[in-house]
């Protein structure tokens, strides 16, 4: 089994820092320093779509370079 095929039923949480940038983190944990919760959470899924939705100052070249990054560190 490899890690794609794993299944993720933790429930994360949206925290965004001072800087507004988002970030997930699980509920369970208490919000790290630094960040506040945004206010939405629910699977991995729900909390990465709520944030491509609200994070809307990044440029969308630069969130496909991060996208390629993310698939490239997928690869290894």
């Amino acid at each position: 089994m490899n890690l794609e095929e794993t299944v993720d039923n933790a429930v994360y949480k949206v925290v965004v820092n001072h800087e507004e940038q988002y970030s997930i983190w699980p509920a369970d944990r208490e919000t790290p320093l630094g960040w506040t919760d945004a206010g939405k959470s629910g699977t991995k899924e729900e909390c990465l779509a709520f944030i491509k939705e609200a994070w809307t100052d990044m440029p969308d070249d630069h969130r496909h370079l991060l996208e390629d990054e993310k698939s490239n560190l997928k690869e290894l």
